[in-house]
């Protein structure tokens, strides 16, 4: 692991031998902007926080800030792994910095959001990979801003049920766990996670709390073929998952992994009619979707746990395909 933390991802020799390719018309990125936006960017530095919006450099982030849903970046902006699509820093993390929670709690409340996303960069020098801070985070929201959704893109833990279990037993609206890619990738794209890390984590999920929506993602363009993307899919309802995201990869800089191919709009809509048929009860499919896109959406169409939370009237005005709201048990 690099003593120096770096965003680097290939060396610079086949950095600089490597062509980018041009991006076709119907990708088109805006930059950030508007008064909300830049309000938050201000309170997000006056208060420590990181968001993997700017992090990852996310293509939706002046959209979804704009609309009241931002993305956390908790337990530092030092990841202990090194996928090769990331632009999040690799290398050694500093200590834990237990009052964040706190921190992002206050801002939440600040920000007046409708929806938040808690992630973080991998701790795998730790046991529960950080597990307490999700938990933390959560319970801290609704106590001091109640009404806002909670989403959770969480690590695989190594696979850890205990720490799995310390995140569920805090009862988000959604469990989120990005696949990423296809099995022949994992160790190319990701080569210290597992698939069956995965795997677990979100049938795990599924097991412990039924009534929370799992989520998961894939990236397309990173040398996978159509095919092998529908397998994954078929995985994923196998596994429980109800909320599917599928974007295009695109390369933060020369200095990641090179995009093998951008897929068309064509592509997109055969794999978001392909998700319905299979059973997902949300697909969010575009070029340009990313992990958060629409969760807002999501959590008021199908979410139990925000139903129980706070009755009828915060779903009123959202419907999940099919127009029926989730049943709650009493």
């Amino acid at each position: 692991m690099s003593a120096i933390p770096t965003r680097d991802r290939v060396s610079p020799e086949k950095a600089s031998s490597i062509t980018p390719q041009r991006r076709p018309d119907w990708i088109k990125v805006r930059a950030p902007s508007g008064e909300t936006y830049e309000k938050l960017q201000t309170l997000m530095r006056a208060k420590s926080l990181h968001t993997v919006c700017e992090e990852a450099m996310c293509p939706n982030m002046g959209e979804c800030w704009n609309s009241g849903t931002a993305t956390f970046l908790m337990m530092g902006d030092v990841c202990t792994r090194s996928c090769v699509f990331c632009d999040i820093k690799h290398g050694r993390p500093n200590a834990m910095d237990w009052p964040e929670p706190e921190r992002v709690a206050q801002a939440v409340k600040s920000m007046d959001l409708k929806h938040a996303v808690i992630t973080s960069v991998n701790r795998d020098e730790r046991k529960d990979g950080g597990a307490p801070i999700f938990a933390m985070v959560i319970r801290r929201i609704r106590q001091i801003h109640a009404g806002c959704s909670i989403e959770v893109l969480i690590p695989d833990f190594k696979g850890s049920l205990e720490a799995l279990k310390i995140v569920m037993d805090a009862r988000p609206e959604i469990l989120n766990h990005n696949v990423e890619t296809v099995p022949r990738l994992f160790k190319t794209i990701q080569p210290q996670d597992s698939y069956e890390w995965a795997a677990a984590t979100l049938s795990n999920a599924k097991k412990l709390a039924p009534d929370v929506l799992t989520k998961s993602g894939i990236m397309v363009g990173l040398g996978e073929e159509l095919e092998e993307v529908k397998a994954v899919m078929r995985d994923q309802r196998s596994w429980g998952v109800d909320i599917l995201t599928v974007g295009q990869y695109l390369q933060p800089s020369k200095k990641h992994y090179p995009i093998s191919r951008y897929y068309s709009m064509q592509e997109f809509t055969e794999l978001r009619e392909y998700g319905y048929s299979i059973g997902f009860k949300w697909v969010e499919c575009n070029p340009l979707v990313r992990s958060s896109y629409h969760a807002y959406e999501q959590v008021r169409a199908l979410s139990v746990v925000h139903r129980q939370l706070y009755g009828e009237e915060a779903m009123k005005g959202y419907r999940p395909v099919g127009g029926q709201l989730p049943v709650v048990n009493q």
